[in-house]
C-alpha cells in the first residue's frame, strides 16, 4: 500500500511543483497588473480660458506610482485638486485658468517616467472640438500640442495603445497560451487565431460604436471563466482525451473571442476616441491588438516547438502541467471578478 502511495506521489509531485511555480510566477501579474497599466493624463479645454485636468495613476500596493504631470507654466490653479481611489489607481481632478492663452504649442511632460515600464496616455480636447492623443514613456516623456492632429499621429498613437493593451492584458494572453496548448499544426493554429481575431474585432467595433452595450464587470468575469474552461479542456487533452476544443478550436476561439472583444472595447472607451478620426483610431487600435497578439503567439509557439525539439517528453510534461497553473489563476480571477460586482 505504501509503495502504491509512493508511486502515485512520485508521479504527481513534479506536476504539482511546476504548477505551484507557474502559479506563483503568474499571480504577481494578477495582483500587480494595475501597476503596469498606463497612466492617463486628460485635458479638456472650456470656454472662457478654463482647462479641466484628469490625472489617473496606477497604484503600487497602497501607494500611487511616483509620477507627476508637468503642465504649462501659464496654468493657474483655480482651487486645490481633489482626488479619490478607484480600483488599482488614484484619480485626481483639477481646474486651471489660462488667461485666454491657447493650448496649441504648449508642452506637457511627466516626471518620474525614467526607469519605469509604465506609459502615460495623453488625451487633449480643445474648445473647438479638435482632439489630440499621444503616448509618453521614459524615452519620450514630453508632448507638444500641435495645431492640427495629423492622421499619422492618430494612427501611431492608437496602434501603440492597442499593442500596449494586449501585451499587458494577462487574461487575454493566458487565453491565447491555453489555446496554443490545445491546437497543433500550422493550419489549425492559423484558423483558430483568425477566428479569435474576427470575433473580437467584430464586438470591438460594435461596442465602440454603441451598437452593443454590456457592463464591463460581467464581461471581465466571463473572460476569466473562458480561460478556466479552456484550461480544463487542455487538461483533458494532456490525458489523451479528444475534446471539443481540440476538434473545433476555431469555434471555441470565435465564441470566446466575442467576449474578449468587449473587454478590448472597455479599454478603448477609457482611452477615448477623437470624434473626427473614429474609423482610423478604431482600425489602428485593433491593428495594435493584432500586432501584440501575433508577437505573443509566435513567441509561445517557438518556445513550445523548441521544448519539443530538445525533448518531446518535456513538451508533453508542460502540456499536462501548465493548465493546472493557468486554471488556478483563472479560477482566482473568476471568483474575484464575480464578487466585485455581486
Amino acid at each position: 500500500m505504501r509503495a502504491l502511495i509512493g508511486s502515485v506521489s512520485n508521479a504527481i509531485w513534479p506536476h504539482l511543483v511546476v504548477a505551484v511555480i507557474l502559479a506563483v510566477s503568474v499571480l504577481p501579474g494578477t495582483v500587480l497588473a494595475d501597476e503596469i497599466r498606463p497612466a492617463l493624463l486628460e485635458l479638456g479645454e472650456r470656454e472662457g480660458g478654463w482647462v479641466d485636468v484628469l490625472w489617473k495613476v496606477p497604484m503600487r500596493g497602497d501607494r500611487a506610482l511616483g509620477l507627476r504631470p508637468v503642465l504649462p507654466a501659464f496654468f493657474e490653479a483655480a482651487a486645490p485638486p481633489s482626488g479619490r481611489l478607484v480600483a488599482g489607481a488614484y484619480v485626481e481632478y483639477s481646474s486651471y485658468r489660462t488667461s485666454g492663452q491657447s493650448l496649441t504649442g504648449a508642452t506637457l511632460s511627466v516626471d518620474g517616467l525614467a526607469g519605469l515600464s509604465t506609459e502615460v496616455l495623453v488625451r487633449i480636447k480643445l474648445v473647438d472640438g479638435i482632439e489630440h492623443s499621444a503616448v509618453l514613456r521614459g524615452s519620450s516623456p514630453t508632448f507638444t500640442i500641435p495645431a492640427q492632429p495629423s492622421k499619422g499621429e492618430v494612427a501611431l498613437s492608437y496602434w501603440q495603445m492597442g499593442t500596449i493593451h494586449i501585451l499587458e492584458g494577462f487574461d487575454h494572453l493566458l487565453f491565447l497560451a491555453t489555446l496554443l496548448l490545445i491546437v497543433t499544426g500550422i493550419w489549425p493554429l492559423l484558423k483558430t487565431v483568425t477566428a479569435f481575431t474576427v470575433a473580437h474585432s467584430l464586438t470591438l467595433v460594435l461596442a465602440t460604436l454603441g451598437l452593443v452595450n454590456v457592463p464591463p464587470a460581467p464581461t471581465e468575469a466571463v473572460i476569466a471563466l473562458s480561460i478556466l474552461l479552456l484550461s480544463v479542456e487542455a487538461l483533458h487533452k494532456g490525458r489523451g482525451e479528444v475534446t471539443l476544443a481540440e476538434r473545433y478550436p476555431w469555434l471555441i476561439a470565435f465564441t470566446f473571442g466575442l467576449v474578449h472583444g468587449l473587454g478590448f472595447a472597455g479599454a478603448l472607451s477609457e482611452i477615448g476616441i477623437p470624434q473626427n478620426e473614429v474609423p482610423l483610431a478604431l482600425l489602428m487600435f485593433n491593428v495594435g491588438v493584432e500586432t501584440g497578439q501575433v508577437l505573443f503567439v509566435v513567441a509561445v509557439s517557438l518556445l513550445l516547438a523548441g521544448l519539443h525539439r530538445v525533448n518531446p517528453k518535456t513538451s508533453t510534461w508542460v502540456g499536462r502541467t501548465v493548465p493546472y497553473a493557468i486554471g488556478g489563476v483563472a479560477a482566482f480571477w473568476t471568483i474575484q471578478r464575480v464578487v466585485s460586482f455581486v
